[in-house]
C-alpha cells in the first residue's frame, strides 16, 4: 500500500469547506460576541448575526500541528480543522507541504519557515499574532520543534504571552520506540548528533552510560559512521533497533546488536531518515558504584583522549556518584 493513499472511504466530514470546522475542544466563536483578537467566521455577516454553532473559529495563537511522517492517513481531524481555519501556515518546505494540503483540499496560504530564514521571519510572525491572527506551524513530517524548526518561535511566543497550542500527532521517535521492543518506561531523545567529530563522540559517551533507552535520528548517508562510533562507545554487544521508512510501504525494523548492525549495514545504503534506538546500560542507577567501577570508567575515558575534568564530568553524569568523590579518585589515579 503506497503512502499516498486515496482517502475516499473517509467520513464526508473531511470535506468541510475552508474556514469551517468541527465541534471540538477548540473554542467556538460567535460573530456578534467574538473579541477582535479572534478570527471571524466567513459565515458571520450583517445578514446572519448568529452563525450556526458548527462555524468554529480559531483563537489567536501559534498552533504547532503534527503532520504525517509517511502515510497521509496519519493526520487527526483536529489537525485538518486547524490547517483549514488558520490565517497562514508556516511550512518548512512549501512544495512538500503543498502536496498534503492539496490532498485534503486545504486552501490556507503557505509561508516558508525553515532554519535558514526563521530569524528573519519571526518579527513579522509575532506582529501578525499580536494583531489577532491564528498561525499554524508544520514541518516536513512529524511534530514541529522536535529536531525541526519551531522551538525558538514557540519560546518567543511564550515570552510574549501569546498562546502556544500543540496539535499532537505523528512522531518518528515515539512510533519507533513503541514498536522497538526496548524498554520504554524511561528513554532519552537525543535526535541528530553534532556534526563535529569530537562533540559527536562526547555525546555518545554520555548516552552509553545512561540506563535509559537512547533514541537518535540519523541521516541515511551517515548510518555507517554512526554505527561505528556507537559501537565504540556502547560496545558491540549492546542491543539496538534500526527503524526506517516508518509508516511507508517499505517500513523496516532491524533488530540485533551494534556489532551485528555494523556487519548488516556495511554494504547497505538505506533510503529515508533513520531512527536508531539503543538499549540503556544495564546497571542499577540507585546503587552507588564501587570505586573499582569508577576507576575503570575513568581509565577508559582518559585512554580515549578525554581530559581529566571531562572524564570526571562524564562519569558523574552517568552514575549516582558525587562529583567531589570522582574528582578525588581521578586526582589519585592521574594527578593534576
Amino acid at each position: 500500500m503506497a503512502s499516498l493513499l486515496r482517502l475516499q472511504a473517509l467520513s464526508p466530514a473531511l470535506n468541510f469547506p475552508a474556514r469551517r470546522g468541527f465541534l471540538s475542544p477548540l473554542r467556538l466563536a460567535s460573530g456578534a460576541s467574538a473579541p477582535l483578537g479572534r478570527r471571524l467566521s466567513t459565515a458571520a455577516s450583517t445578514s446572519s448575526p448568529d452563525p450556526p454553532a458548527s462555524e468554529a473559529d480559531l483563537e489567536s495563537g501559534l498552533y504547532l500541528v503534527a503532520t504525517p511522517i509517511g502515510n497521509l492517513e496519519d493526520i487527526t481531524l483536529r489537525a485538518l480543522r486547524v490547517l483549514k481555519c488558520a490565517n497562514v501556515i508556516l511550512s518548512e518546505d512549501t512544495r512538500h507541504s503543498g502536496k498534503l494540503l492539496q490532498h485534503y483540499n486545504i486552501k490556507t496560504p503557505l509561508l516558508s519557515f525553515h532554519k535558514f530564514n526563521e530569524r528573519e521571519r519571526e518579527p513579522s510572525i509575532l506582529r501578525r499574532l499580536h494583531e489577532g491572527e491564528a498561525v499554524a506551524l508544520i514541518s516536513d513530517a512529524g511534530t514541529p520543534g522536535i529536531s525541526d524548526p519551531g522551538m525558538e518561535l514557540a519560546r518567543l511566543c511564550a515570552a510574549e504571552k501569546i498562546p502556544v497550542v500543540p496539535i499532537p500527532g505523528p512522531s518518528a521517535a515515539i512510533a519507533a520506540l513503541s514498536a522497538s521492543g526496548l524498554p520504554s518506561n524511561e528513554f532519552t531523545f537525543v535526535g541528530f548528533l553534532p556534526k563535529h567529530a569530537r562533540s559527536r563522540r562526547d555525546r555518545l559517551e554520555i548516552s552509553a552510560r545512561e540506563a535509559a533507552t537512547q533514541i537518535f535520528y540519523v541521516p541515511p548517508h551517515g548510518i555507517h559512521q554512526f554505527l561505528v562510533d556507537a559501537a565504540s562507545s556502547f560496545g558491540d554487544s549492546r542491543s539496538c533497533v534500526i527503524a526506517r521508512e516508518i509508516t511507508k510501504l517499505h517500513e523496516e525494523f532491524w533488530r540485533g546488536t551494534l556489532g551485528e548492525a555494523n556487519e548488516a549495514f556495511a554494504t547497505r545504503q538505506p533510503k529515508g531518515e533513520v531512527t536508531v534506538l539503543i538499549e540503556g546500560q544495564l546497571i542499577s542507577v540507585d546503587e552507588t558504584p564501587s570505586e573499582d567501577f569508577l576507576e575503570h570508567e575513568l581509565r577508559e575515558l582518559i585512554a580515549k583522549g578525554h581530559t581529566l575534568s571531562a572524564a570526571v564530568k562524564l562519569v558523574t553524569e552517568a552514575t549516582s556518584a558525587k562529583k567531589k568523590d570522582v574528582y578525588a579518585l581521578a586526582l589519585r589515579l592521574f594527578g593534576k
